[in-house]
């Protein structure tokens, strides 16, 4: 069994900063990639940010230079710093993550249960 559990959310005013974090567990062998998705009320989920094993990283467009995506192997965890917030990433945040359970099995992927991120004008 693997879970994710995301931590890091709440209410911020417009221009502060909030540190998200995503901490695996389980039966993990390895993890291949490590993103955060983020699902406001009548929108699509849409990816923020992913960053690979390797450590290359990839935002979208609507946070490039604001938003940083890190992680540390060793704990399996994920972290998201969010600066310069704004009313606009106000959005329950999710992370995902493609695991391998085993050394020759295949990378499945798991979701946690989402933390709200509120951004007040």
């Amino acid at each position: 069994q693997v879970q994710l559990v995301e931590s890091g959310g709440g209410l911020v005013q417009a221009g502060g900063s909030l540190r998200l974090s995503c901490a695996a567990s389980g039966s993990i062998f390895s993890i291949n990639v490590m993103g955060w998705y983020r699902q406001a009320p009548g929108k699509q989920r849409e990816l923020v940010a992913a960053i690979t094993s390797g450590g290359s990283a990839n935002y979208g467009d609507s946070v490039k230079g604001r938003f940083t995506i890190s992680r540390d192997l060793a704990k399996n965890t994920g972290y998201l710093q969010m600066n310069s917030l704004k009313p606009d990433d106000t959005s329950v945040y999710y992370c995902n993550a493609a695991i391998k359970r085993a050394v020759s099995g295949p990378a499945y992927s798991y979701w946690g249960q989402g933390t709200q991120v509120t951004v007040s004008s």
